[in-house]
C-alpha cells in the first residue's frame, strides 16, 4: 500500500479501539461534502444535477468541523464537486489537519496551480487528483480537452512543493486491461505516493447510463489488471481483501456506514452514491435512523452494480481484522486471477422494482 508508516498506525490503533470497545457500526473515513458545484461535467458524474440555488451553496467551516469531530473517523476525504472553488477551504483543511486527521482533498487539478500557496505540506495532508486513465480516455471521461495536461502539470508542481499525491482513477466502460496497465505504469512513474482505483457506480442522475461497467465484467477487468501487475510495483491504497474483492474472489456485503457522508443537505442515507433516500440531522441520527437492512446488492436494485470502495473497503477491513492471515496472505500472493469467482449472493428484491414489497408500510423480502 502507498500510505505512511504513520497513517497506517494511527488507523491500526482506531481500528484496534473499536474492537476493544466492541463497536458495531464505526465509521473509517468521513466523506465530507461541502458544494456540489464543479468547473466540469463528467459523463458519469451525478453530483451536478441540481439546480443552481443548491449549487451555490456550501457548508461553513464551522459545520465542516462538527462533522468532523461528530463523526470521529481518522481519516477525511473531501470530493464534491470540485472543493477548490470553496472559498474557505483551506481553513477547513487547516482545521482537520490541526485535529490529528488525515485528510485527502480530492481535486481535478484545474483550479491546484493557482490555489496551492493557500496549504502548507503536511503528513496530515494529501491532494488526490482525479485521473481516468491515459490523456485520451481521462479527457473523454472528464468531456473536456486538455484537463490531463494540465492535472499532470498540478502534480508534478505539488510533488516538488513537498506535498503528499495520490491519483483517483474511475475506471468506465471501453477499458481494457493492458490500457489501465500502462496508465498505473504512468502514474508511478510521475512519483504519486499511491493510486485508488474502482469502477464507476451507475448514478441515477449521471447524464451518460452506458458509460459504467456492470457485473462479470468488472471482476473479468480487474483479473486481467492484477494478472499484467504482478511483476510491476503499483502502490494501490487499498486493502488487499478489497483487490481481491475487485477480482470475484471475495463475495462481501457492503458497510455503508463505515464510510458516512455529510454534504449541504446532511447527514446523507445511507451512503455518498444514492442521492435520494434523506438525510439525517446528526452522525448520530444517521447510525440509529437509517435503514440499513434495505441497501446492498442484494436488497436493493440501485445498489446492484457497485463495488465501489467508498462500501466496501470498510467491509474489507473488518474481514482483515477477522481473518488476519487470510489478509496476509492475500497480500503476498495478490489478487487470485484465474479459477472460480465467489459465488455471487442471489437478490431478494423483486425484478426490476425500484422498492421492496410491503404491507400495510412493512417491507416484506422475498426470494427470488
Amino acid at each position: 500500500m502507498g500510505v505512511p508508516l504513520r497513517q497506517q498506525l494511527a488507523v491500526g490503533s482506531y481500528l484496534l479501539k473499536q474492537k476493544i470497545k466492541g463497536v458495531k457500526k464505526y465509521p473509517l473515513v468521513l466523506m465530507l461534502e461541502p458544494l456540489f458545484r464543479c468547473n466540469l461535467a463528467c459523463s458519469g458524474c451525478g453530483k451536478i444535477d441540481y439546480p443552481d440555488d443548491i449549487l451555490d451553496k456550501r457548508l461553513t467551516v464551522e459545520e465542516c468541523l462538527q462533522a468532523v469531530d461528530e463523526c470521529g473517523a481518522p481519516m477525511v476525504s473531501i470530493p464534491g464537486g470540485e472543493p477548490l472553488l470553496h472559498k474557505d477551504m483551506p481553513k477547513i483543511v487547516e482545521g482537520i489537519v490541526a485535529r490529528k486527521k488525515f485528510v485527502y482533498l480530492c481535486t481535478n487539478a484545474l483550479l491546484l496551480k493557482k490555489r496551492i500557496g493557500d496549504y502548507t505540506p503536511s503528513p496530515y495532508l494529501t491532494f488526490s487528483v482525479h485521473l481516468d486513465g491515459n490523456q485520451e480516455r481521462h479527457d473523454a471521461s472528464v468531456c473536456q480537452d486538455g484537463v490531463f495536461e494540465r492535472a499532470v502539470e498540478a502534480i508534478k508542481l505539488a510533488l516538488d512543493k513537498g506535498f503528499r499525491v495520490t491519483v483517483n482513477c474511475t475506471l468506465f466502460q471501453g477499458e481494457n486491461a493492458p490500457e489501465v496497465a500502462e496508465f498505473l505504469d504512468y502514474a508511478m512513474e510521475l512519483g504519486v505516493e499511491g493510486i485508488t482505483i474502482a469502477p464507476g457506480f451507475s448514478y441515477e442522475r449521471a447524464p451518460r447510463q452506458d458509460v459504467f461497467i456492470k457485473g462479470k465484467d468488472v471482476k473479468e477487468l480487474f483479473r486481467g489488471i492484477f494478472k499484467i501487475g504482478k511483476n510491476r510495483k503499483w502502490k494501490l491504497n487499498h486493502s488487499s481483501l478489497y483487490l481481491d474483492f475487485l477480482a470475484g474472489n471475495q463475495s462481501y456485503d457492503c458497510t455503508p456506514w463505515g464510510n458516512p457522508t455529510r454534504n449541504v443537505f446532511g447527514w446523507q442515507k445511507p451512503c455518498y452514491l444514492l442521492s435520494d433516500e434523506g438525510y439525517a440531522d446528526s452522525f448520530k441520527d444517521l447510525l440509529e435512523e437509517t435503514p440499513w437492512e434495505k441497501y446492498g446488492t442484494v436488497n436493493n436494485p440501485k445498489c446492484a452494480n457497485c463495488m465501489a470502495h467508498c462500501g466496501y473497503e470498510a467491509t474489507a477491513v473488518e474481514d482483515m481484522l477477522k481473518h488476519p492471515i487470510k489478509a496476509l496472505l492475500t497480500s503476498v500472493r495478490g489478487p487470485k486471477t484465474e479459477g472460480e469467482m465467489a459465488p455471487e449472493k442471489a437478490p431478494v428484491y423483486v425484478g426490476g422494482d425500484k422498492s421492496l414489497p410491503n404491507i400495510g408500510g412493512i417491507p416484506v423480502r422475498t426470494e427470488v
